[in-house]
């Protein structure tokens, strides 16, 4: 992966929270199924909310209130000739291709017009409109606010815990939770949540459809990366080679929730399933990524 340093970074669709203090208190627990010590527990409350916790925050809490950011050093970091080389300014620029690509593609494909939406990055704990919550919870889209958030000491334990080290795990997560922001402005996530409450046996397995849809998502935008561009028609990628995405791939094994469990300890169990096994993220995420076609990734439309 080449990032192009002759595009901006447009840091208006990012609001950095860092270091103010957001929302206190102890955050939302996260039900995984019995609480494990350790890192490992960790580890797993991390996982299980990564690539839509906000959903789970939206069920679990009454709402609340946010804080607002202060952009004036990102802004000015992000306009330095080393921009890049910042963890926060490309990941700012990642946020950029994802939205300039559905910008376009939600219009031509479903006919709808896209709503940008700011990535909060956060230290510690934040104040959202779903609640409060901390770093635990991992990277997660808050359909009550039209927010993604992020800890960007997110990526390391990632890393360092998991073995997902390839740099292009992180346009992956930020993608997937941008791939929730377009279920919610399509009306997909309501549905799915009537659906849940109709039929409260399926809410599982109509969870796990919810999840790989927004893996799909993600692949779609991979494929159509290279094609972004900033406000003055720079390209935002020069390059997205083969093992970028397979480092996404390897990533989306990573956190499927049989792995998830067998990290942990216990025996997999299907009932507990709630974002799809390792092999179902792989083949959705491949399915976006080949096609590169959102239509394709109808997870709803049949078995899975």
């Amino acid at each position: 992966m080449e990032l192009n340093e002759n595009a901006r970074v447009d840091t208006s669709q990012v609001e950095d929270r860092r270091g103010s203090g957001g929302g206190g208190g102890m955050g939302i627990p996260i039900p995984i199924g019995g609480g494990r010590g350790g890192i490992v527990g960790m580890i797993i409350a991390v996982l299980v909310a990564l690539v839509g916790g906000g959903f789970g925050l939206n069920a679990a809490t009454n709402g609340g209130g946010s804080d607002q950011g202060d952009n004036t050093s990102l802004e000015q970091k992000c306009s330095a000739q080393d921009a890049l080389e910042q963890l926060d300014c490309r990941n700012t620029l990642y946020v950029n291709s994802i939205q300039a690509y559905w910008r376009t593609a939600m219009p031509e494909v479903f006919g709808e017009q896209y709503k940008p939406s700011k990535t909060v990055f956060f230290s510690q704990n934040v104040s959202t409109g779903c609640g409060a919550a901390d770093s635990g919870v991992g990277p997660f889209y808050c359909p009550a606010d039209d927010l993604v958030y992020i800890d960007l000491t997110f990526y390391r334990l990632l890393a360092d815990q998991l073995g997902a080290q390839g740099e292009f795990a992180q346009p992956y997560v930020l993608a997937h939770e941008y791939g929730h922001h377009v279920q919610d402005l399509l009306g997909t996530e309501a549905q799915m949540r009537r659906q849940q409450q109709r039929d409260p046996q399926s809410a599982n397995t109509l969870s796990v459809k919810l999840e790989l849809q927004a893996d799909c998502y993600a692949g779609a935008w991979a494929k159509n990366a290279t094609g972004t561009s900033d406000e003055q028609g720079q390209k935002i990628f020069k390059s997205i080679t083969d093992q970028d995405i397979q480092q996404a791939i390897d990533t989306a094994e990573k956190i499927g929730d049989d792995a998830i469990q067998q990290r942990s300890g216990r025996p997999v169990n299907p009932d507990e399933f709630t974002h799809g096994t390792s092999e179902q993220r792989k083949q959705w995420f491949t399915k976006g990524f080949s096609t590169g076609d959102p239509k394709a990734c109808d997870t709803f439309g049949g078995t899975l």
